[in-house]
């Protein structure tokens, strides 16, 4: 059940009337664990038992790195089980389809049956958070959580569950353990939390989509103007389709009485590369850096490789995102110009270029690097930027109303950057805003809402 429909809203007031019959920090835990497996059976009954092997495999290997003192040996089972159940839902297709690609390359007439088997949604994200605990045990930044059931509520803590934020261990079990009470507080800004993302999956994201899929969908058929107008679209509409879904979480978990880690902060005003992942989906760039890119050597060692490990992270990064080249593309785009980015800084002349001209410069590369990720395979890709480059510029034929919502949200980052809305914040703000998102969705919202971008992952 999506978020944004009537049986997860159902779903949801049920969940928190048995929720707040009791005040007991248990019973609360108990009540979110069962409600978080049923929440995730909705999608496939079958997924329960792949988050249940997740649960006890890494629980397992955490208690046997305690009794044995075995660690690195028990981490290294913990990996190896997470690369394996990638390799099987996520990566068997793209593995079959490179090898049948290189038996044709070299003459022999046989290609490997493609495996059906199905991605289960939030595959990558729960994953990461059981290894990542994993890891943080394993270095002796956390304690060994003792009980298996309070280890499960946070491995499949549904607000998080499908898309993030990616928690640690360390911030969230505790809340689970002792649960904070709720307060009037938490409902006001989970409500507006909840409102916020929703409008803008409902009526920002998918509005975008609209243009951005028609471009996408074939990119042959249109001339410059429009091939950058669509990806100017998917830029606007991938930021507010996730951002809109993090949100909604974090609505939900605060109506809870649980603050999960914010994981957006206005990316499109990144005045680098590296400052904007350091903006944007804030827990799994994060992730990335302490459990891969330091772990290999970060930027203690020498030029060269803190070059190989930035490459290292985003190549990984990018083949995370899916199973197809053109994610790989696009994280090696990522580091490259994290690389190049550097060495121009290094430049006096550089260093006097007005802050707002960097951002708008790495908008306008963050623009292109979507491209990559939002096309079919890398091919498209390609055919999409050499025809931006080579045909003629025409207006594109984006609706004008959508024109100028671009421009807004743009415009609206800017005033958010240099608190210049903070005004906004106020509670008599929120209240109409509330109002108003929700009008907007029930009189124009009339077009059915997609699944989540980053379920597929």
């Amino acid at each position: 059940m999506h978020f944004h429909s009537w049986s997860f809203l159902l779903f949801f007031i049920t969940v928190y009337v048995i929720f707040s019959m009791r005040s007991a920090s248990l019973w609360k835990r108990n009540v979110i664990l069962a409600a978080s497996f049923l929440f995730y059976g909705w999608w496939n009954p079958l997924y329960i038992l792949l988050i249940s092997w997740v649960i006890a495999f890494d629980y397992t290997t955490v208690l046997f790195m305690e009794r044995t003192g075995k660690k690195k040996l028990f981490l290294s089972l913990s990996i190896i089980d997470t690369i394996l159940i990638l390799c099987i839902f996520k990566y068997s297709g793209f593995i079959v389809n490179n090898i049948n690609s290189v038996l044709s390359s070299a003459g022999i007439d046989y290609s490997i049956p493609l495996p059906g088997v199905l991605l289960p949604v939030g595959i990558s994200f729960f994953l990461f958070l059981s290894l990542g605990n994993t890891i943080d045990y394993y270095f002796g930044r956390t304690e060994r959580e003792k009980s298996i059931i309070q280890y499960a509520s946070f491995v499949s803590f549904f607000p998080s569950l499908l898309a993030g934020p990616i928690e640690r261990g360390h911030h969230l079990i505790p809340l689970l353990k002792s649960w904070p009470k709720v307060s009037r507080d938490d409902i006001a800004e989970g409500v507006y939390l909840f409102t916020q993302g929703m409008f803008k999956k409902m009526a920002l994201a998918d509005y975008f989509s609209l243009y951005a899929d028609k471009i996408f969908g074939n990119p042959m058929q249109y001339s410059s103007g429009d091939l950058l107008a669509g990806a100017l679209a998917f830029t606007w509409q991938i930021y507010f389709d996730f951002s809109g879904y993090t949100d909604m979480a974090r609505g939900v978990a605060r109506m809870l009485g649980i603050r999960l880690i914010e994981n957006f902060n206005l990316p499109y005003m990144a005045a680098s590369t590296g400052d904007f992942w350091g903006r944007w989906h804030i827990s799994l760039s994060s992730w990335f850096r302490d459990y891969l890119y330091i772990p290999l050597g970060g930027n203690r060692n020498g030029e060269a490789k803190e070059t190989r490990n930035t490459f290292a992270t985003m190549l990984i990064s990018g083949l995370w995102h899916g199973a197809s080249w053109n994610y790989v593309l696009w994280g090696f785009m990522h580091a490259a110009l994290h690389t190049i980015g550097k060495q121009i800084r290094k430049i006096k002349p550089a260093e006097k270029v007005p802050l707002f001209v960097r951002r708008i410069i790495v908008f306008i590369l963050i623009i292109f690097t979507w491209i990559f990720f939002r096309s079919e395979n890398a091919g498209d890709a390609f055919t999409f930027i050499e025809r931006i480059f080579t045909t003629d510029f025409t207006m594109p034929q984006m609706p004008f109303f959508m024109a100028g919502l671009i421009t807004a949200c743009y415009l609206f980052q800017w005033l958010k950057e240099y608190k210049r809305a903070e005004f906004l914040e106020k509670p008599v703000f929120r209240g109409a805003a509330i109002l108003l998102m929700l009008a907007y969705i029930i009189i124009f919202v009339t077009y059915s809402s997609s699944e989540f971008i980053y379920f597929q992952f």
